[in-house]
């Protein structure tokens, strides 16, 4: 019997229970000294001047769209690929989302945003997936060009960079730290921003509308990131760099096992950005020997796991179709892309053995 290979792997070590143990017997629970630390270690992971931990990474995406004073009437541009939080933040501001159809890269096609710019439009908010940075030059240039702002969804990119330059850094910066993620605290989120008076509204409005205790300037929320929480995620901030390393490896390790079988499209490098590989997502194509559900039930039945990330355009649901804030558009590639993709394991708990083994089940089930 061989062991079960999991999509994803959470290891917390030592420090992370001593922090915790800290924690509990200060008797500070709440935000505090803990949240300040992953907060300032977080600005060196994004090049940020300012990190401010929330309750979440779909919080985080609320909290920068209310940060920009985006709501109802105002329009904001995104993916069609990409988990549900991406457009529930838009929604939740009141705000209403339109769609821009996705590349190779399952990201955001910047040659198609302009075409979607309306009067309403307030901002563009690239999904950087599967921890691969969104083609930002272009899209921050249209950003300039008619006077919108950016939201960076970063819920999988935790030190991903495009040219060199931190993902988070270009426009306002969503993280997520919840239990799957690179860097962890169970549940939370991170914004990032190097704009001063961003960050100090961001600051008040998870405190619920609060400067001071009791000096109440805003119509605020609560956000807050418990110390508990911050006390996990604080050791990793040192291991991301080695955790980010071993998840290349094992991708390099991927491709080159995987390369050259027919109808198995593999996610090819994409000069100057820097890949973090939260996932590794293949396609199996229209002209493949099996289907992508075929596909997974053969590595499910080795005792590998998959997932499929994700198996529907995220508008693509009753809920979604007929309400009033979501305009859907022609997106062909990202239809075409949710009936193949699939992720194989890739995280850095695997060893050299288990990263053979996928491409080998890989391999007997399209031959």
């Amino acid at each position: 019997m061989t062991d079960p290979i999991q999509i994803s792997q959470v290891a917390l070590g030592a420090e992370a229970e001593e922090l915790v143990l800290e924690v509990l017997r200060s008797g500070r629970l709440a935000q505090g000294p803990m949240v300040e630390r992953l907060e300032a270690g977080f600005c060196e992971i994004a090049g940020t001047s300012h990190a401010i931990a929330v309750n979440s990474g779909t919080t985080a995406l609320v909290a920068a769209i209310e940060a920009l004073d985006i709501g109802p009437g105002d329009e904001v541009i995104t993916s069609p690929f990409t988990f549900v939080a991406t457009v529930n933040a838009i929604l939740e501001a009141g705000a209403t989302a339109r769609f821009v159809d996705i590349g190779s890269d399952f990201c955001l096609r910047p040659d198609l945003i302009e075409s979607e710019i309306t009067e309403h439009t307030r901002a563009i908010m690239p999904v950087h997936l599967y921890g691969l940075s969104a083609d930002m030059a272009p899209i921050m240039a249209i950003a300039q060009a008619n006077g919108l702002d950016v939201i960076e969804d970063a819920a999988q990119s935790h030190g991903a960079t495009y040219a060199d330059q931190p993902v988070g850094s270009f426009g306002i910066g969503c993280f997520s730290l919840y239990a799957t993620k690179n860097l962890t605290t169970g549940e939370g989120g991170i914004v990032t921003t190097n704009d001063d008076a961003t960050a100090d509204r961001l600051r008040v409005l998870r405190n619920q509308g609060m400067r001071a205790r009791y000096e109440y300037v805003l119509a605020g929320h609560n956000w807050r990131l418990t110390e508990l929480q911050a006390a996990i995620g604080i050791p990793q901030l040192a291991t991301l760099g080695a955790a980010t390393a071993a998840r290349s490896a094992n991708a390099a390790a991927l491709t080159a096992g995987l390369d050259g079988i027919d109808g198995l499209v593999l996610p090819g490098p994409h000069e100057g950005r820097g890949h973090v590989w939260h996932q590794y997502t293949v396609r199996v194509s229209d002209g493949a020997s099996i289907s992508r559900d075929e596909l997974a039930a053969h590595l499910s039945a080795a005792d590998i796991g998959n997932g499929v990330y994700y198996p529907r355009v995220v508008f693509d649901y009753d809920c979604y179709r007929s309400h009033p804030q979501v305009i859907t558009s022609e997106v062909p590639e990202a239809f075409a892309v949710a009936e193949q993709v699939l992720s194989l394991p890739v995280h850095p708990g695997l060893s050299g053995a288990d990263v053979d083994r996928i491409i080998a089940t890989v391999d007997a089930a399209f031959a």
